[in-house]
């Protein structure tokens, strides 16, 4: 069987060319042919010797998974349907914003830039945490995806982009914040942030690549260590109760563990502070008492709130909540003195939006047929 080498960081490209021979300059190099320049045909990498593309050849390839499905939104957020094998396929978001003639700031410049192209990248096929206003979490959960599966969304949509608008970099952001939790498939997350934060791949730089998280405090720890990037915590709920049901992950690491965690994670943040994530829901979680508790919920820890009006899906329950809700909730976190932005819904019309990835998952843990047996007692 050949190795798909998009699954290869630096240290195992170098180690698998010198087990045939080669110099460790020959994973660099064709590392920045297959992630920089968009190649999979061996044949194309010009300055690498003629016999050793002949061996790749024969035992290696460079493939992403197969597209099924490419989607456009009126307001140019993109996205692609990965198959990924035996019944299941995994989605990936781009999100441009700005003018895309506008070429992206070196890191560190002046904010001058408008333009910004960010990938929301997917994990798992499903995700077995069940969150309940979350249309991944209604469908079950197969598998983790492999590093190359992982990177290879990233691949496409660069190689996609660039062909389309003729931009070097289309992709200035990556957002782990797609179909899954990323932490409980630790190991080959890190090892494709690995991937996109080097300089001889997608040289991402720490503070535009964030890993989102529902809160498996244990991980948040090792991610710390391991390879800290942004970070954002899907949050949702001003204390223990409420996020019991809407979070279920909270039964295991309540609140104020989560918080702990946190203000741990700082310590080697590329940030000096946490985004907490909060999707609001009429009713549920948007009232101004509630805005007043988060307010304390929060406060032993450097953060920013990105309020979240909720996108709807088939038989979710739920509703989004009305826009003076949505002022009056953000306000009394201004005036606590917390960064606060409400996000603008992008890509609702293709049910690309947060909350609404749902792709096709052959569901190990049989959540769809409880739910349809439950609905029939």
């Amino acid at each position: 069987m050949s190795l798909n080498l998009l699954g290869l960081n630096r240290e195992q490209f170098q180690s698998w060319c010198a087990e045939r021979g080669e110099k460790p300059f020959r994973a660099r190099q064709m590392m920045r042919w297959m992630h920089q320049s968009g190649v999979n045909d061996f044949a194309l990498m010009s300055d690498v010797s003629r016999d050793f593309r002949e061996q790749l050849s024969a035992c290696a390839v460079i493939e992403a998974p197969t597209v099924l499905k490419d989607t456009t939104a009126p307001d140019g957020t993109r996205k692609w349907l990965f198959d990924v094998g035996t019944g299941n396929a995994i989605e990936a978001v781009y999100i441009p914003e700005g003018d895309a003639d506008d070429e992206p700031a070196a890191e560190g410049a002046p904010a001058t830039r408008r333009y910004r192209g960010t990938l929301c990248v997917s994990s798992q096929a499903g995700c077995a945490l069940e969150c309940s206003f979350c249309s991944t979490g209604r469908q079950g959960f197969n598998r983790n995806l492999t590093v190359a599966e992982i990177v290879g969304q990233l691949w496409h949509a660069s190689r996609s982009l660039s062909a389309a608008t003729g931009m070097e970099r289309p992709i200035t952001n990556v957002v782990m914040m797609g179909m899954g939790e990323p932490l409980a498939n630790f190991d080959n997350v890190v090892s494709a942030m690995q991937l996109m934060l080097d300089d001889h791949a997608y040289g991402i730089s720490r503070r535009r690549l964030t890993l989102s998280t529902s809160g498996i405090v244990p991980a948040m720890d090792r991610l710390r260590d391991a390879c800290p990037v942004a970070l954002a915590v899907s949050l949702h709920a001003p204390n223990d109760a409420l996020r019991d049901e809407l979070v279920p992950i909270n039964r295991k690491y309540p609140i104020k563990e989560l918080m702990a965690a946190c203000v741990r994670y700082i310590e080697k943040a590329p940030r000096d502070f946490v985004t907490f994530e909060y999707v609001l829901l009429a009713g549920i979680n948007d009232s101004v008492a509630q805005a007043r508790e988060l307010v304390q919920t929060v406060k032993s820890v450097s953060c920013k709130i990105n309020l979240i009006p909720f996108n709807p899906f088939p038989g979710s329950g739920y509703e989004r909540s009305a826009a003076p809700a949505i002022a009056a909730f953000r306000d009394v976190l201004h005036q606590a003195g917390l960064t606060t932005t409400v996000r603008k819904t992008r890509g609702d019309t293709i049910d690309a939006a947060c909350g609404q990835l749902a792709g096709q998952v052959r569901d190990k843990t049989r959540r769809v047929q409880r739910r349809l047996e439950e609905s029939r007692t």
